[in-house]
């Protein structure tokens, strides 16, 4: 124990916390875990709003349509399938085309001139047989060149004689005129066109 005599400071009391004059006073203050636990509650919602809400922001893969896996699981099965016969193949007649019938050209009609001298022969023996002829020619627009007696060989008919190619149209004519069937081309004659009246005439 001290010897000195007690004074103001020594009076302290049993629970106080100051341990001297120096000391500032050490009253012990309570905390409030209120601001503790708003951070915490804060905290766990957004911990459950980043694990069930931002996922679906971010994700990108997407499920097929329902139309896409049945028409892939029907298809698969055809990838295995045998290959149709040729006898499963529809078979289609082939149509027949109608061949064109070519349409017959019309023949040229000979260029009938009449400007032609024709020379009229009787080797009939019947008198004025050449000059009956000479004037039926002449009446259908032909212009005779002469009308006598025959002085070559005997016919056995009536024929029309031409002196070429040039000549068949206009004696094709007189046959026709003069109902004479029998035409030959010669030009022995000298004469374009020759109407020789034989037996029968």
């Amino acid at each position: 124990m001290s010897n000195y005599p007690r004074d103001e400071f020594d009076a302290i009391e049993e629970h106080s916390a100051r341990h001297g004059v120096h000391r500032s006073s050490l009253d012990p203050q309570r905390r409030s875990l209120m601001p503790l636990m708003v951070v915490g509650v804060v905290a766990l919602c957004v911990g459950l709003l980043a694990f069930f809400i931002m996922p679906k922001f971010f994700t990108t893969t997407t499920t097929p349509p329902v139309a896409e896996v049945t028409q892939s699981s029907t298809a698969a099965p055809s990838t295995t399938a045998a290959p149709a016969t040729p006898s499963a193949a529809p078979t289609t007649a082939p149509v027949e085309t109608p061949t064109p019938t070519p349409t017959p050209e019309p023949t040229p009609t000979a260029v009938v001139d009449k400007t032609v001298p024709v020379a009229i022969y009787n080797a009939a023996g019947v008198s004025g047989l050449a000059a009956t002829y000479a004037g039926r020619v002449q009446a259908d627009g032909w212009m005779v060149s002469q009308s006598a007696n025959w002085a070559g060989q005997p016919q056995a008919t009536s024929v029309i004689f031409y002196s070429d190619v040039e000549q068949k149209g206009n004696a094709e004519a007189l046959s026709a005129l003069l109902g004479i069937p029998t035409l030959l081309e010669t030009p022995e004659l000298g004469v374009p066109l020759a109407v020789v009246l034989g037996p029968g005439a």
